[in-house]
């Protein structure tokens, strides 16, 4: 199995201003080393806005043909999620998108009562696992975090894991930055798995303001971060072998 190189995207966003957003990840994009998947905030080209009947588009409008050329460019997978409308519904659509066009759907599950998502958005109702590069992948999105029951890992009998890796997307305002950070390691320590969180930072047009703290973890709960509050582009690669050495020694998610 080959390693697999994951890049945060730790990056402000305009509110609710699609072309400046796109336009502002286009120079992003630009400086992107070579990776096998790109993480980019939830909502990533209009901010966690709760104005769906404005904002929301199809499957084959601007955002999702924009990550379909992105990925194309640059051979790269990427995630993260925007506003989707759908059989009269309004969904907050997590898509991995493949550099051959192929695009994974994941309907976020757990919508955030506090800022009205459980009034304009519906909610997902099942999970999605893929598999990229040889890797088992799981998608949550930002407020799904708090719900370790729907990030659930375990074995078959013959000790294979349901996923290998763990992706949040987030709008995650810097006030719970603690929860954010220390709800990220325990998903990784107790799934046994790589766990990848991306954070934007900045200001909302809400006024809340958001720390980033973008980060990757390893099953033994080893951070590698971004910096707080800053824009930073960063790439961590995940072993393979070192992750099966911790489920080989420590075999807990047998007992789950």
């Amino acid at each position: 199995m080959q390693n697999l190189s994951v890049t945060l995207v730790q990056t402000t966003q305009q509110w609710e201003n699609k072309a400046g957003n796109l336009t502002h990840f286009d120079g992003l994009f630009a400086k992107l080393p070579a990776t096998d998947l790109v993480l980019l905030p939830e909502m990533f080209h209009t901010g966690f806005s709760m104005n769906a009947e404005t904002l929301a588009e199809t499957m084959k409008a601007t955002g999702i043909a924009w990550l379909k050329k992105m990925a194309r460019e640059k051979n790269s997978a990427i995630y993260t999620s925007l506003i989707i409308k759908e059989d009269e519904q309004f969904y907050n659509r997590g898509v991995f998108v493949q550099p051959d066009g192929l695009v994974h759907v994941y309907d976020k599950q757990k919508r955030f009562a506090m800022a009205g998502e459980d009034l304009v958005y519906s909610a997902g109702a099942k999970n999605t696992i893929l598999n990229w590069r040889g890797w088992n992948i799981k998608l949550q999105i930002c407020y799904d975090l708090r719900f370790p029951e729907i990030a659930r890992n375990s074995v078959d009998a013959n000790g294979h894991a349901d996923y290998d890796i763990l992706l949040y997307v987030a709008n995650w305002p810097e006030r719970r930055a603690l929860h954010w950070k220390s709800l990220l390691i325990a998903r990784a320590i107790e799934n046994q798995c790589y766990v990848a969180g991306l954070n934007r930072v900045g200001t909302d047009g809400n006024g809340l303001t958001y720390s980033g703290d973008s980060m990757v973890v390893d099953a033994l709960g080893t951070v590698h971060g971004c910096a707080a509050s800053v824009e930073e582009i960063k790439t961590v690669e995940l072993n393979y072998t070192d992750l099966l050495t911790v489920r080989q020694q420590l075999p807990f998610l047998k007992d789950t």
